[in-house]
């Protein structure tokens, strides 16, 4: 018989404990716990919303292209506008020739059709027509129309060899189904149910897929076409019509978002070919949007809320994600600190401990373990701080022990606190630079006495000696987040009286410009990571106490794995791919805190195998 060495081309591997660096599948003997054992990568699928379409519009063509690579047709109000997506925004193109709405749009950025549609006004009965455009890659031109005129038809296929199928022409809901050959159309098998507003997906039209719609009543019928005929198959797990699919998935790997039940929704199924499963939701919930791509890297875009709206958002599977883990505690429990450094060499100073002393205590963090040495010169919490390791750092503003707002900076040398050269303005609870150099730091927002509704928008810079002045914030905060270094941070979050805001704010060296919001409630005092306005973590925050965390791509934010406990008003150091969450305020009543969380991106699980 053969042996898993035979096999696998490797013995099994004999280890006290688990073995960190595991390949994905490895399995190894723990001796230790005398089990055997696998690990396995974390990942997580699911939706991250992207730069909005430049016209806000509903019952848009179904989706031409891919993920990184889509084109955008018609809509609401009998629009003629065209989007091209690159994978990053969407740009305006030549405008189709007839404007309309609830069209079937095939093919790719390059070469495409836009066939059928509405080219009524809203409330005008669902009248459907026959035209057909097809697009170069640069400018749309009439050719040979369907043979019947309906709206709301899907489509799949590439521009020289489409399939339209179903649609709605007033009174009636349509079965028919076109093949478009690259010249003329030709009629093939009925749908088996009649239905407009449905979804499709297929690169080819001899393995198409047909679900959803409306035909009337909303219906979670499931087709599949074999180039002669449509069969039955597995229904999806929530009946809607107006939803959006991924065009370029195909007839054994597909996805249905949005929709319309008694209400728009943010409802995604997954089809593997056998049945549906319900996945994570859109961000947005809407219905007549539409959607481009595959069923691992899809677009959704456009819609009807409670508005038409333009949001946008990609969808990405089994993305590897990072994973929180328990580390060393503190040697104080305590809250409200500065923090500077990596994740092998950082330090938190000052903050409080319950019954509101002010500390002047300092920790370094050398890897393994926390250690206490000199403390800062002025007691206080609430203070930002910078330093890209534990041996040069910077310490300022904050509140002291009177109480009052600080403008007080202190520099470390690896051994002693220094007073050096204030800030221009007084305040706490700022964000700050963390882990850039303390030789060129960055600090923006806080407040002054009483919080939190003294907020600031100033933005003060380091040179190493002195503080500056320069650019503000679009909207002052207090208990602000931020990331980055002194050319290039993010801000959010953060309490501009009247409430708790979600807003974000991009540096980028000389200003600061509104990006997209995040995705958790509103809050402040929470812990981040990251070395630029390109890419970080954010994670906690107050009120109430979150375990969230959310990843920053440059472009928007989306949630992955969570704190194992709320966490508010602790220190942090680290990059977003290893950050730590020190300390703070714990749980779901934020009780004050010595632990330390690690977060590692990517992450593994380690399985164990039974019988």
């Amino acid at each position: 018989m053969a042996t898993y060495k035979d096999i696998v081309g490797t013995a099994v591997r004999n280890n006290a404990g688990n073995i960190p660096t595991a390949e994905t599948g490895q399995v190894f003997f723990d001796s230790t716990n005398l089990d055997f054992k696998y690990q396995f990568p974390n990942t997580l699928s699911s939706w991250r919303t992207t730069n909005n379409l430049n016209t806000a519009r509903d019952a848009i063509a179904a989706g031409l292209g891919i993920q990184t690579a889509a084109l955008v047709v018609g809509g609401s109000q009998t629009k003629t506008e065209t989007e091209q997506y690159d994978g990053t925004s969407f740009t305006e193109v030549n405008d189709l020739n007839t404007g309309r709405k609830s069209a079937a749009g095939t093919g790719t950025t390059t070469a495409a059709l836009a066939s059928g549609g509405d080219t009524g006004p809203s409330g005008s009965g669902g009248h459907g027509v026959a035209n057909v455009e097809v697009w170069s890659g640069s400018s749309w031109s009439e050719t040979t129309d369907i043979s019947t005129a309906r709206q709301g038809l899907a489509g799949v296929g590439p521009s020289t060899a489409s399939l339209v199928f179903g649609g709605y022409d007033n009174p009636d809901y349509n079965t028919q189904t076109e093949f478009w050959n690259g010249s003329s159309w030709t009629e093939l098998g009925d749908l088996n149910t009649k239905r407009s507003s449905l979804g499709g997906s297929g690169t080819t039209y001899t393995a198409a897929l047909g679900f959803g719609g409306t035909g009337p009543g909303n219906l979670a019928v499931t087709e599949s076409f074999n180039g002669t005929s449509w069969t039955e198959v597995a229904d999806l797990n929530t009946a809607r019509g107006s939803g959006a699919a991924t065009t370029s998935g195909t007839q054994t790997s597909a996805l249905y978002f949005m929709g319309y039940t008694n209400t728009h929704v943010a409802l995604t199924e997954e089809w593997n070919g056998s049945g549906w499963t319900e996945v994570n939701d859109l961000n947005t919930a809407r219905y007549l949007g539409s959607g481009s791509g595959t069923a691992t890297a899809g677009l959704a875009y456009g819609g009807y809320s409670t508005t038409t709206v333009g949001a946008a958002e990609e969808w990405t599977a089994d993305a590897a994600v990072g994973a929180w883990a328990t580390g060393p505690s503190t040697n104080v429990a305590k809250y409200a600190m500065g923090s500077a450094g990596n994740n092998t060499s950082g330090m938190i100073f000052g903050g409080q401990t319950p019954g509101t002393t002010y500390l002047t205590q300092t920790e370094t963090w050398d890897g393994s373990s926390w250690t206490e040495v000199s403390d800062l010169t002025t007691a206080r919490d609430l203070m930002g701080g910078a330093g890209a390791s534990n041996t040069a750092c910077l310490a300022w503003g904050g509140r002291e022990s009177n109480p009052t707002a600080s403008a007080k900076t202190e520099s470390w040398n690896g051994s002693a606190w220094t007073e050096v050269n204030d800030l221009n303005a007084v305040k706490e609870a700022m964000a700050s630079t963390t882990g850039a150099p303390y030789t060129a730091a960055l600090t923006f927002g806080g407040a002054a006495i009483p919080l939190p509704n003294t907020a600031k928008s100033e933005t003060e810079s380091w040179n190493g000696t002195s503080w500056t002045e320069v650019a503000d914030l679009n909207t002052a905060r207090s208990y602000i987040g931020g990331f980055g270094v002194q050319t290039s941070a993010l801000a959010y979050g953060g309490y501009g009286p009247p409430s708790y805001r979600q807003f974000t704010e991009s540096w980028n060296g000389s200003s600061w410009t509104e990006v997209s919001d995040f995705n958790s409630p509103a809050t402040g005092a929470m812990g981040n990571a990251g070395v630029s306005n390109s890419s970080g973590i954010k994670f906690g925050g107050a009120p109430p106490y979150l375990a969230t965390t959310e990843d920053w791509n440059g472009v928007s934010w989306q949630e992955t794995s969570d704190l194992p406990t709320g966490f508010a008003y602790g220190a942090n150091i680290g990059v977003a791919t290893n950050a730590f969450a020190v300390a703070g305020q714990q749980g779901p009543s934020g009780t004050v805190s010595s632990t330390t969380f690690e977060f590692t991106s990517p992450s593994s699980t380690i399985k164990v195998l039974t019988d």
